[in-house]
């Protein structure tokens, strides 16, 4: 289960080619399930005619509770398997981590809240493009909070990644499906990614670096925080006069959406592992782009020309900036180990 090691690192170099090949793409295979699944599955719960359940809160709640009570469970399992079979950090409640987390944990409830909003009003298949603007927030986040400059290759990406945003909200207006609900929930979701990774940084130190202990504090303290706003936005009774409120069906539905928001969790660090953060950008701008071709192949959707341009535009931009970005990354690395590399024969030399 452990999603780092050096050691898992240098077994794998040792590993014959096709077998280490094979293990990448049967990650990025099951990276893209969990991710595209998920999508779905959420759009199920937040909009589906079958169900009628007009309660984004809570089912945003919900998962956070079962991610939360995932993180506990494979806690104290860690302890009972021996640690070549299971490895998971342990996780307990703490007051003092729990304050330290929380103003990530208010941006976080922000993003999965206004993800799921976009989702619910937006259909899947403009969903990716609905909230393509984290990239655009990075560089601006950057600049003004980090004091970041960001290069001219990566500024036009950035460039075409908002000319598909706007191509794509008047391909989809034309067609008598835009909600501009939706499209306002895009964009403070992308905002909130973008400022979820800066405080991300700023706060792994108080849960000494690692991310799943990062993941439930977050989700505990996202489950306290939704209370009072389940309960000013109405939506425990919306909950009492669901007429599905005691169908196993359902909570199962639920259970499930919890199940795969955490395995999200896990399968991107698991995708970051076998490859590399670079690969894993690359891997998620292609994997949108199969959800959308898959949405509008299932729900039997009718696109014009311009709609899969403003697609393209906005995965070609979102690929553009993360190659810019990979090569940017490398050179500086490169100078980084040619200055180390002077210094030592300086040093040596005197």
């Amino acid at each position: 289960m452990a999603l780092s090691g050096d050691g898992d690192l240098e077994k794998g170099d040792r590993e014959p080619f096709l077998v280490r090949a094979m293990k990448i793409a049967l990650v990025v295979i099951l990276y893209w399930f969990i991710s595209i699944t998920m999508v779905f599955l959420n759009k199920y719960l937040l909009d589906s005619p079958s169900l009628k359940l007009d309660a984004p809160l809570f089912v945003t709640f919900y998962q956070c509770l079962v991610t939360a009570l995932l993180c506990k469970a494979l806690s104290l399992l860690a302890l009972v398997f021996p640690a070549d079979l299971m490895e998971f950090p342990s996780v307990r409640f703490d007051l003092k981590v729990l304050r330290s987390v929380l103003p990530l944990s208010l941006v976080f409830i922000g993003m999965i809240t206004f993800n799921n909003l976009c989702l619910k009003f937006l259909g899947v298949a403009f969903y990716t493009v609905g909230r393509c603007l984290s990239t655009v927030f990075n560089v601006i986040l950057s600049y003004i909070l980090l004091k970041q400059t960001t290069s001219w290759h990566a500024l036009m990406a950035c460039g075409v990644i908002l000319g598909g945003f706007w191509l794509g909200i008047e391909q989809e207006g034309a067609g008598g499906t835009l909600s501009w609900a939706g499209i306002f929930f895009g964009v403070l979701a992308s905002l909130c990614v973008s400022l979820n990774a800066i405080y991300t940084k700023k706060v792994l130190p108080a849960v000494d670096g690692s991310i799943w202990r990062l993941t439930f504090y977050n989700n505990v303290n996202a489950c306290f925080l939704f209370l009072p706003l389940l309960l000013v936005f109405g939506e425990l009774g919306t909950l009492y006069s669901f007429d599905k409120l005691y169908s196993s069906y359902f909570w199962g539905m639920m259970t499930l959406g919890g199940i795969f928001g955490f395995g999200i969790g896990y399968v991107t660090g698991l995708q970051i592992k076998f490859t590399s953060p670079l690969t894993h950008n690359i891997s998620g701008t292609a994997k949108a782009c199969a959800q959308t071709v898959l949405a509008v192949s299932y729900y039997q959707e009718g696109k014009s020309f311009l709609w899969w341009t403003s697609n393209a535009m906005v995965l070609g931009g979102s690929f553009f900036y993360t190659w810019v970005k990979g090569l940017e990354m490398k050179k500086t690395q490169d100078q980084n180990v040619q200055t180390i590399s002077t210094e030592e024969k300086s040093s040596s030399g005197a």
